[in-house]
C-alpha cells in the first residue's frame, strides 16, 4: 500500500485527507491526477472541502481508498489527564450534534460526543482590543 495526503489551507489554519492506493504514483504524475480533478469539479462539488471532493473522486474514478471518517471503526481520544481518556463514537448517525434542536444542555456527555471542528489562533491584542 501507498498513501498519499492532500492539505487545504494556509500555514497557519488546513485540513488534509488520506489515500491509500496499491499501486506508486510518482509525485509528479499524482500531482497532475490531482490537479485535472480539482479543474473540473472547482466550483460545482457538494463535499464540505475541496480536498475531500477530490478524494472522493480519485475513490470513485482510480481506486484509491479514501480514509474518511464514515469509514473509521474505532476513535479514542487520547490525553495526559486520565480523565480525558475515552473511547469516542464515530457511527454519525448517533452523533446527537448533527440533530437541528438547538439545545443548550451542558452536559460532560454531550462534550465528548460532540461533532465539531476545532481552529487555534494565535493573536496579538492591543490595549484597545476586547479579548471576546
Amino acid at each position: 500500500m501507498y498513501f498519499y495526503e492532500l492539505h487545504e489551507g494556509d500555514d497557519e489554519v488546513y485540513s488534509d485527507v488520506l489515500l491509500m492506493h496499491e499501486a506508486e504514483y510518482e509525485p509528479e504524475e499524482f500531482f497532475e491526477l490531482v490537479q485535472s480533478i480539482r479543474r473540473r469539479i472547482q466550483g460545482s462539488f457538494e463535499d464540505d472541502t475541496l480536498i475531500e471532493a477530490i478524494a472522493a473522486e480519485l475513490e470513485r474514478e482510480h481506486d484509491f481508498l479514501f480514509v474518511s471518517d464514515d469509514k473509521l471503526t474505532a476513535a479514542v481520544n487520547i490525553s495526559r489527564a486520565e480523565d480525558d481518556n475515552f473511547l469516542a463514537r464515530v457511527d454519525a448517525d448517533e452523533d446527537d450534534s448533527l440533530d437541528d434542536d438547538d439545545d443548550d444542555d451542558d452536559d460532560e456527555e454531550d462534550e465528548e460526543d460532540a461533532a465539531y471542528r476545532t481552529i487555534y489562533a494565535d493573536a496579538e491584542l492591543d490595549g484597545n482590543t476586547r479579548p471576546n
